[in-house]
């Protein structure tokens, strides 16, 4: 009898994700924001201004809703990135906890301007990996929408 892969994870194991998610990023204090689910990109990604590099930390601004977040996590490295596109970018990689749907997971982040992207945060196949099951057709399935305002 073969024994299975210690670190192999049964999809059926694991909860489903829809394309586009509520997240929330409790270290710096931000969310619940929207996040597409990306199996295509490779890593997960944050729409992030005024970025600047203060010895071992990264300091930036994130806006959502009329409302500016300043932020600061330690610089935990840079990297390449190839867009859609095809464009290489240059960018800065922080590591935060993500929370989606009750789980929460250290991940890293790279800090980018997302303000064409429709969504201010995207996570990859990186974030996913033996995590979640993606579903293509339907959103927030492990958050809730946000409901309107009376």
């Amino acid at each position: 009898m073969l024994a299975t892969h210690p670190t192999k994870i049964r999809a059926k194991e694991l909860p489903l994700i829809g394309w586009r998610e509520r997240v929330v990023l409790p270290e710096i204090g931000i969310g619940p924001l929207i996040a597409k689910i990306d199996t295509g990109a490779r890593s997960a990604a944050l729409h992030a201004e005024n970025i600047v590099v203060r010895g071992n930390a990264v300091h930036f601004r994130v806006p959502l809703e009329g409302r500016t977040h300043h932020c600061m996590l330690p610089l935990r490295g840079a990297r390449r990135v190839k867009s859609t596109s095809g464009h290489s970018q240059h960018r800065l990689v922080v590591e935060t906890t993500v929370s989606v749907g009750g789980h929460n997971y250290a991940t890293e982040i790279t800090l980018t301007d997302r303000t064409d992207m429709g969504v201010p945060m995207l996570l990859g196949r990186v974030f996913l990996r033996g995590r979640f099951l993606v579903h293509s057709g339907r959103s927030f399935l492990l958050s809730k929408p946000k409901r309107p305002k009376s």
